[in-house]
């Protein structure tokens, strides 16, 4: 028990010493505001809060940007390199400041339907370019990442108006032909990375049914005369075939599952659910199958020592 808490405790105490500061930095935040806000300078407030909103959502500190519009509503209004702060949010890939800009905004249809003055892009074409590469590398594999820039694509998707889902930029443009263009080489790799997943997987799950399948029919122990096995009246015995049963039909499975990857198109729309969703079925049922053949192992040691056991 001593040993336990001596491990937890410092845990606990990083949780509390974060939580204590986070609630510190808000109040400073919120007296900071204050001051500023109580200058009654309109070109000041705007200049600091501004440059503070612009830096808090490039680097995602949601607390910041919330203070800030609470106190000074027309922040909403800053501009970043000439875009909108939920469109800068949009092309830094900040999941939270996108959904607070977009919730606390009175005006979130009509910002997000913006045109960037340089390139004519609307906030579809800046949800089809490619994240940055602090934002991308977030979540590790190729396939994984196309998928998260999937996901975010289509939620921009979700609110902007239809006309501008085949609007077209200055080089002529749609947003999908932005993505496509964009993600082109995280493509080939997401197709690498997804093939080489799946091929060594799949031997794993082949060498699994094989030994599943032969435990199956050599039973610990042998048989009798009459073809039963010899310790069929043992519990220990049902957990073996329970076991090994699950061994194989959860690494068939799984077989299954990542043939059907390697026989994949591998288009871009097929990373956004189906490939990772054969991966994940392919994966746990994996899994199961390694630890349902642990069991089995250790059901075997105990029925062949059973003498040495008990």
């Amino acid at each position: 028990m001593t040993y336990f808490l001596v491990i937890v405790a410092p845990v606990i105490k990083n949780i509390h010493e974060i939580k204590a500061n986070n609630k510190l930095s808000i109040l400073l935040v919120k007296r900071i505001i204050k001051i500023v806000i109580d200058k009654v300078d309109h070109d000041l407030a705007w200049n600091i809060l501004g440059s503070a909103v612009a830096t808090a959502v490039k680097y995602g500190t949601r607390e910041l940007i919330e203070e800030c519009m609470t106190i000074y509503p027309y922040i909403i209004w800053y501009h970043v390199d000439g875009y909108y702060l939920i469109l800068e949010a949009i092309i830094q890939r900040q999941e939270q400041v996108y959904n607070l800009v977009h919730q606390m905004s009175g005006h979130k249809v009509f910002v997000a339907a913006q045109l960037h003055e340089k390139g004519n892009d609307n906030a579809l074409h800046l949800a089809a370019k490619l994240s940055p590469p602090h934002r991308l590398t977030v979540v590790t594999g190729a396939a994984l990442q196309m998928q998260r820039e999937l996901q975010w694509f289509e939620e921009v998707n979700k609110f902007v108006r239809p006309s501008y889902r085949e609007a077209l930029n200055k080089m002529g443009k749609t947003p999908r032909m932005v993505f496509i263009d964009e993600h082109k080489e995280l493509l080939k790799e997401g197709q690498q990375w997804m093939k080489d997943t799946a091929s060594s997987c799949t031997v794993v799950a082949a060498l699994t049914i094989t030994m599943a399948f032969a435990a199956m029919f050599t039973v610990p122990g042998g048989t009798q005369v009459d073809g039963k096995p010899l310790f069929l009246n043992y519990n220990t015995f049902m957990l073996f075939i329970i076991s090994d049963a699950t061994a194989l039909f959860s690494s068939s499975t799984s077989t299954l599952m990542f043939l059907g990857i390697l026989t994949s198109r591998f288009a871009e729309q097929d990373f956004l659910y189906y490939l990772p969703k054969r991966l994940m079925i392919g994966l746990l049922s994996l899994f199961m199958s390694i630890a349902a053949t642990m069991i089995t192992f250790s059901a075997t040691l105990v029925l062949v020592l059973r003498d040495k056991v008990t």
